[in-house]
């Protein structure tokens, strides 16, 4: 029976290494997946899934307009399809959340999403803000802040490492411009001078 998945953590937690991980065990068995990206994350290029730990895989764009429910009937139309991973899933709409959940409940197809519960500010994305509502199963994966404590927050850094506390909130960026905090420490970051 299908379930929509959604693997949620702050950065630097190895949701991209376990999306490539679960594609390729699909594959390994002779399995077709699906790989989405969202165009608005261009750090590797577009259309790369890349870990930090330097595993890549091609992946199909999508836009805030997709309609990824279509997506996955057309690429139906060109054989069996046995899994749809969603990278950077934070960013998908309500609209494309729903979508999804018509993937698994109407084409049967496994969905497993994979992003960032909250921005900089500790608000939920929009994506992830529905995922958390209405996906079949949660699943944590823990990294953990400078303290050793498990890291739930990410902070925004400006030129001079420190937090940023206003701006949009899509800003893509990796290291150089983010960091995974514990709550603790995030609130102390952000209230510093």
């Amino acid at each position: 029976m299908a379930s929509l998945f959604f693997y949620y953590s702050s950065m630097n937690a190895g949701k991209s290494t376990t999306l490539l991980q679960s594609s390729h065990n699909y594959q390994e068995r002779g399995m077709r997946t699906l790989i989405l990206t969202p165009e608005v994350d261009d750090r590797f290029g577009q259309g790369i899934v890349r870990s930090r730990i330097g595993l890549e895989a091609k992946a199909v764009l999508f836009s805030k307009k997709e309609d990824l429910l279509q997506v996955a009937k057309t690429e139906l139309e060109t054989g069996a399809l046995h899994c749809v991973l969603v990278d950077e899933a934070q960013f998908l709409t309500q609209d494309q959340v729903s979508q999804l959940c018509r993937v698994v409940d109407q084409l049967e197809i496994p969905v497993l999403a994979y992003g960032i519960r909250t921005d900089f500010q500790g608000e939920l994305f929009e994506g992830s803000h529905h995922l958390l509502a209405w996906a079949d199963n949660l699943v944590e994966i823990k990294t953990i802040c400078h303290c050793g404590r498990k890291a739930t927050m990410v902070v925004r850094l400006d030129a001079d490492g420190k937090a940023v506390k206003e701006g949009t909130q899509i800003e893509i960026g990796g290291n150089d411009r983010y960091l995974s905090l514990c709550r603790r420490h995030f609130h102390e970051m952000r209230d510093a001078e």
